[in-house]
């Protein structure tokens, strides 16, 4: 069963200039808050290091965002395009956009996919202005999308914005509904608002949840679980969140939780090849063979 981390941010260009490298006590003290020793590779920013550890953990692929943000630190989507080229059949590269013009913004999604992009980062209340989910800014976007399927990933919990009312699942909600046809993840998972979050991808069959670090250690868990394990097991999305969490040590915890087998394979593999529309695994793989 090959095996996709849909959340890794290399050390690598622009991403070292984000607040996970530049505030590296900020990151290590998530990350023993979550139960789990800060990443060799984090600590010494070495991208031949990440590459060892997935290479431990039996992870066959990453994804790697582009972000356009103020507070996290912006990377740009050339950036995520050249990593993955680098390593080729190893990494997805998603594309940002700068929502606050719509028509260069559906113009940089319809050319990131060209370029092989798999799908567009929407991060609302990081932008400058911050941004509710469904600020009718983005409609234009999320419509792009929906027409044309793109998969969008979209930060709605966690860290999301200035307060915290960046990550209320309301707004989300209400884009779910107006865009059925539109695949949404939601890095974090959504939370603090577990509970809201299950609650909405339970309605909402266009909802995929990645609660990635926040599947650790932190109040909801078990809720994650359940579900991981039941109604929603087609619907989770896993991912470590490196370096907020180490690879290697993140996955090796993952796959002990009381998870069925079969529905292990899909968090791990399947479930994001049908986010991302499929036979991922299988193209990437032929992109490897020498």
């Amino acid at each position: 069963m090959p095996v996709i981390d849909f959340r890794i941010r290399p050390p690598y260009r622009e991403y070292l200039d984000a607040i996970m490298y530049t505030a590296p006590d900020r990151r290590d003290r998530f990350t023993r808050q979550l139960g789990f020793e800060p990443s060799p590779a984090a600590m010494s920013k070495s991208v031949d290091l990440l590459i060892q550890e997935m290479d431990e953990a039996g992870i066959d692929m990453g994804a790697v965002t582009a972000r356009v943000s103020g507070y996290f630190g912006s990377v740009p989507n050339e950036t995520v395009l050249a990593f993955a080229a680098e390593f080729p059949g190893r990494f997805v590269p998603v594309a940002a956009i700068d929502p606050r013009n719509r028509r260069e913004a559906t113009d940089t999604i319809k050319d990131m996919m060209a370029a092989g992009c798999k799908a567009v980062n929407i991060e609302p209340g990081a932008y400058d202005p911050p941004m509710y989910a469904d600020d009718r800014r983005l409609y234009p976007i999320y419509a792009f999308c929906e027409d044309n399927k793109v998969p969008a990933i979209l930060m709605t919990g966690g860290n999301a914005g200035p307060d915290l009312s960046y990550s209320f699942p309301v707004p989300l909600d209400r884009v779910l509904a107006d865009f059925p046809d539109l695949k949404v993840m939601v890095s974090h998972g959504n939370w603090p608002w577990v509970n809201e979050a299950l609650h909405m991808a339970f309605r909402r069959p266009n909802l995929y949840l990645s609660p990635d670090m926040y599947f650790a250690n932190v109040p909801g868990m078990d809720d994650y679980i359940r579900a991981a394990d039941g109604f929603l097991a087609d619907r989770i999305i896993y991912a470590s969140c490196f370096p907020l969490c180490p690879v290697k040590e993140y996955f090796e915890w993952f796959t002990g939780l009381p998870i069925r087998p079969d529905n292990m394979e899909r968090i791990l593999s399947t479930n994001a090849e049908e986010f991302l529309g499929g036979k991922l695994f299988e193209l990437e793989t032929d992109e490897r063979k020498p």
